[in-house]
């Protein structure tokens, strides 16, 4: 029988009490790899936004705005809807260097893997969280719009800790639409042969939480690396954290 996952008394127990599982974003959630991905937009637009001058530039709040948590060509298009900019769709395997939604989509990708190339260390506290959470007889997945997110395990050494991976590639083989809509949190549940209320979603982007606020969750931990913590109430979350070291 799955244990279920309690926490001491100042720590908030009717969030994990009856759960079985824990499905974890990963950028910004169990690793700092939000903002490398921040990073890789601006540099992305601010060099496409050179060659359309009479539209405004990046601003950091954009990324909050129209790209955190999205897979990443819904990325493209909607902070291109936000400066009025329509652009051919292109092939899912665009050179990079074209100007169509799948080729700077693939702009950003070659940035943020050039990157991130070197290695990530995931957060300190979220890695205690997720033994915690294993040792007490936890299933775990990882639930991620981006398609590197085999990769990015792998540079932080977290790879053997989670048998499922719901990412960008298997959301598309899938069919399965991106945050805030809950099929890809779904899809990690039935993959652990779980029903959703069983589950808890981790997430610090607002599309996210509203991914697990859409579904049947059993309940929606929102984590604040930058988006505020009553954004992320108002988006749906069960409660917020600022670290999940704070949960045990």
């Amino acid at each position: 029988m799955t244990k279920t996952l309690n926490t001491s008394a100042g720590s908030r127990p009717n969030s994990w009490t009856g759960a079985a599982a824990i499905l974890f974003d990963l950028d910004g959630v169990l690793t700092p790899t939000a903002v490398v991905h921040e990073r890789a937009w601006q540099e992305l637009f601010d060099g496409y936004l050179e060659t359309v001058p009479e539209k405004d530039g990046y601003r950091e709040s954009d990324y909050f705005d129209h790209i955190d948590g999205k897979p990443r060509f819904d990325g493209v298009r909607d902070f291109l809807t936000s400066r009025g900019i329509t652009l051919p769709e292109g092939p899912a395997d665009d050179d990079p260097d074209n100007i169509t939604v799948q080729g700077l989509g693939n702009r950003k990708n070659r940035i943020f893997n050039d990157i991130v190339s070197s290695g990530v260390e995931p957060f300190a506290g979220s890695v205690r969280f997720l033994e915690a959470a294993l040792d007490r007889g936890l299933k775990v997945a990882v639930v991620s719009s981006s398609r590197n997110a085999p990769s990015v395990l792998r540079a932080a050494g977290l790879a053997e800790r989670f048998p499922v991976v719901v990412d960008g590639v298997v959301a598309a083989e899938e069919g399965l639409p991106g945050k805030p809509d809950p099929a890809t949190y779904e899809y990690a549940a039935r993959l652990l042969d779980l029903p959703s209320e069983q589950c808890v979603v981790v997430e610090d982007a607002v599309s996210g939480v509203q991914a697990g606020s859409a579904g049947s969750f059993h309940s929606v931990i929102g984590v604040d690396r930058g988006a505020g913590r009553q954004t992320l109430l108002d988006a749906g979350a069960t409660l917020v954290v600022n670290d999940l070291e704070e949960l045990l």
